[in-house]
C-alpha cells in the first residue's frame, strides 16, 4: 500500500471527475449517483461543500469565473453557478438527443484550446450497449459523435503539447485505451490507435490524468491500483490505493505534485473487489514523485442552446 492522505471522506457512491483549480487552490469533484458537485481545500477534510443537481453529473470542467463550472449531466451540458448557501443556477449550453433511453454523459476533459470532450454511455452497464459516443462542446455547440461504438467511455486526457487525445472504454467487454491525433485548430480527431490493452493489466481502465512528462496515469478499477504508462504506452509503475475501485485521478496541490484520486463504493463485496471496501467513497492524495499540469479552462461557449 502506498502512503496516502484522506482529502475527503464523503462516502461518494460514484466519486468521479476530480478537477484541481490552480487559481483558487481548490479541488472539485462529483458523486455521479448522488447527483452532487463537491469541493474542498486540501488540508480541510472536514470542510467539504456540496451542491445537489437535478440530474446525475458525469463530469465537470473549470471556467474563467470562480464558483462557476461546466457540468455534463444526463440530458445536456450546462454552465452552473454554485452559491455559498448551496443553491445552484443552471444555464443550459447544449442538449442531447441520446440514441436510447437511460443514457447520460460520463467522463470528460478540456483540451488546451478550451474545448470540452465528453463521452456518453448507457447507464445500465449490464446491457453491454455500444450506443455511447465521444462528443465535443465548443462555439459550434455540441458536435459528434466523433467516436462511436463505446460502452463506457472513460480515461480522457491530453498530452502536454495538446496534439494527442487519450480515450478508454472501461467496460469489462472492452478494457482498452486508445490514442488519437488532435488538430488543435479544427478539433479534428484522426489516426486512432491502440495505446494500452488493459486486459493485460490489473483493473479496468477508468479515469486518467497526464503528467508534465507526458506519462498517462490510469485508475485500475476493481484492482485497487493506478498505473503509470509513458507516452509510448510502456508500463512504468503501479501505485496501490486503499480502495478496490479508484475511479479517476488528477494532479493538484500547490506544486501540482499530488495525485488526487476519487473512488466508488462497490455494489457488493467480492473477491474481485479485494473483499474489503477500505477507503471506498473517499478522495485521497498520493505522492507520485512527479508533477502534473494546470487543468485547462473551458472557454469556447456556444452562442445558443
Amino acid at each position: 500500500m502506498n502512503d496516502f492522505q484522506t482529502i475527503a471522506d464523503t462516502q461518494d457512491r460514484v466519486g468521479e471527475s476530480p478537477v484541481w483549480d490552480v487559481r483558487a487552490q481548490r479541488l472539485w469533484w462529483v458523486d455521479i449517483e448522488g447527483a452532487f458537485i463537491r469541493s474542498t481545500i486540501l488540508g480541510h477534510a472536514d470542510a467539504v461543500q456540496s451542491w445537489h443537481l437535478p440530474e446525475r453529473v458525469g463530469c465537470i470542467a473549470l471556467t474563467a469565473v470562480q464558483g462557476q463550472l461546466i457540468a455534463a449531466m444526463e440530458t445536456g451540458i450546462a454552465r452552473v453557478t454554485l452559491h455559498a448557501d448551496g443553491q445552484v443556477d443552471i444555464d443550459w449550453l447544449a442538449r442531447i438527443q441520446h440514441p436510447a433511453l437511460g443514457m447520460r454523459f460520463n467522463d470528460g476533459r478540456c483540451d488546451a484550446s478550451g474545448r470540452l470532450w465528453v463521452g456518453t454511455m448507457v447507464m445500465d452497464m449490464s446491457l453491454a450497449s455500444d450506443l455511447g459516443g465521444l462528443y465535443c462542446l465548443d462555439e459550434r455547440g455540441l458536435t459528434g459523435p466523433h467516436v462511436t461504438g463505446l460502452l463506457t467511455p472513460n480515461g480522457l486526457g491530453l498530452s502536454p503539447d495538446g496534439r494527442t487525445l487519450y480515450l478508454s472504454d472501461s467496460h469489462p467487454k472492452v478494457q482498452k485505451i486508445w490514442a488519437f491525433d488532435l488538430d488543435a485548430a479544427t478539433g479534428r480527431l484522426s489516426n486512432q490507435r491502440l495505446f494500452v490493452d488493459m486486459n493485460d493489466w490489473p483493473g479496468r481502465p477508468d479515469g486518467a490524468a497526464v503528467d508534465a512528462r507526458g506519462h498517462y496515469w490510469i485508475c485500475g478499477n476493481d484492482a485497487g491500483q493506478i498505473h503509470d504508462f509513458d507516452a509510448q504506452g510502456q508500463w512504468c509503475q503501479s501505485l496501490t490505493v486503499p480502495m478496490p475501485k479508484p475511479s479517476m485521478c488528477a494532479f493538484g496541490g500547490a506544486d501540482l505534485d499530488q495525485l488526487l484520486v476519487t473512488s466508488i463504493i462497490p455494489a457488493q463485496t467480492t473477491q474481485a473487489t479485494q473483499t474489503t471496501r477500505g477507503r471506498s467513497g473517499a478522495v485521497i492524495a498520493l505522492q507520485p514523485g512527479v508533477r502534473g499540469l494546470p487543468e485547462p479552462v473551458f472557454s469556447r461557449f456556444p452562442a445558443t442552446v
